[in-house]
């Protein structure tokens, strides 16, 4: 058996609190939502096991230590939010330890070589056609949700339809790991004592799955989650669920695990908050020059316009119209096929970069904006 939570055995525990900040450079290599941190679920069952028979605690840590921390945590958010100690205890009591979770975010040793980032190979994952024949399926089925988030949000039903079919493909994959557990695990045995700033990350998150629990709005002993404690169809990150989270029929309980008409206005609503704008297309229909890579940040905001693009040597592609788009910010993002030594540069609007609040990779988005093409093909 592996280690597990256990406040009342272990002289009584608590848990956590923290923040992280985005990376100058978006990973374009992990799909995943930040709203949204990573979504990917693997099919292994999650492992878990009682915290006492961990001899080596992963992070760095012994076990004195983590239970002094993770009972300061909880002290502390129980006073900090105004919930009830006692039950901010024992549910952390509960909260088991993952082998599987640590080793899934376990940084490659030193000296490994990084596998070089392919585009086509991740846009073959997800543009492809078991989801696109199953998104057209959805869309059909949810045709009254998606377009009454359409009409209220300013969402085209096919980005919200794209984002679930990512992210769950249309919900039939949403984690096999108890988000309790594997948000304990992460924040108090993050595996890269290099990246404190992903502990801290990951104490906020399960700081907010504990005041859901308590505040009535999710059952933190049983639902659900990917590794990295993303929720439901969406796979919203506990934070994103308080801030975010909306019910379609204006309910005052939240179900993004089993409703689909939540799901679909709740990924309309976070992208709203994000910045996304009613009208435009996510990538401009620009051909770029050939030094176009120069004009490449990096970035997750839009540095560009219109005006700039043009004197750099872009122009109009053949047969496209002129639009909002060219009044908008824009960007030049890569999708780079590093074997090759090859990149595909497209011109994004803000729109795609808002898409990248819910996983901050160029990868992704520009893979929700192309999965999204294919569901509004006739």
């Amino acid at each position: 058996m592996l280690p597990m939570y256990r406040l009342a055995f272990l002289a009584g525990c608590a848990v956590l609190l923290g923040a992280c900040t985005s990376p100058t450079r978006p990973p374009a290599d992990t799909p995943s939502n930040t709203n949204n941190t990573p979504s990917a679920n693997p099919t292994k069952p999650a492992e878990t096991g009682s915290i006492a028979g961990q001899a080596t605690p992963a992070g760095g840590h012994t076990l004195a230590s983590r239970r002094a921390a993770i009972q300061s945590f909880g002290v502390e958010l129980a006073a900090t939010r105004k919930l009830s100690e006692p039950a901010v205890l024992a549910l952390l009591a509960d909260a088991r330890y993952s082998e599987t979770v640590i080793r899934i975010v376990t940084p490659p040793a030193v000296g490994q070589p990084r596998a070089p980032r392919s585009w086509k190979q991740y846009r073959g994952r997800f543009v492809e056609p078991i989801r696109i024949n199953q998104g057209r399926a959805f869309m059909e089925q949810y045709s009254t949700e998606l377009n009454r988030a359409a009409e209220r949000y300013g969402v085209p039903a096919n980005i919200i339809a794209a984002i679930i079919g990512v992210e769950t493909l249309y919900g039939r994959s949403q984690g096999n790991f108890r988000a309790l557990d594997a948000l304990t695990s992460l924040a108090f045995d993050y595996p890269d004592p290099k990246r404190p700033d992903r502990a801290e990350l990951f104490r906020n998150q399960l700081a907010d799955l504990i005041e859901l629990d308590l505040t009535g709005r999710l059952d933190a002993r049983s639902i659900k989650a990917s590794y990295a404690g993303a929720i439901g169809i969406p796979q919203f990150m506990p934070g994103s669920i308080k801030r975010f989270a909306v019910s379609a029929s204006g309910a005052a309980q939240i179900n993004l695990s089993s409703s689909v008409p939540d799901a679909i206005m709740s990924v309309a609503n976070f992208l709203v908050e994000h910045g996304w704008q009613r009208g435009l297309p996510v990538f401009a229909p620009v051909t770029l020059p050939a030094s176009a890579s120069k004009l490449v940040d990096g970035g997750l905001k839009p540095t560009l316009d219109w005006p700039q693009l043009r004197a750099a040597g872009a122009r109009l592609a053949p047969g496209a119209k002129e639009g909002a788009w060219m009044r908008a910010a824009l960007g030049v993002i890569d999708l780079p096929e590093e074997s090759a030594g090859t990149v595909e540069l497209r011109t994004a609007t803000p729109n795609f970069f808002t898409i990248t609040q819910y996983n901050r990779s160029y990868f992704y988005a520009a893979s929700v904006a192309d999965l999204a093409a294919e569901l509004a093909k006739p």
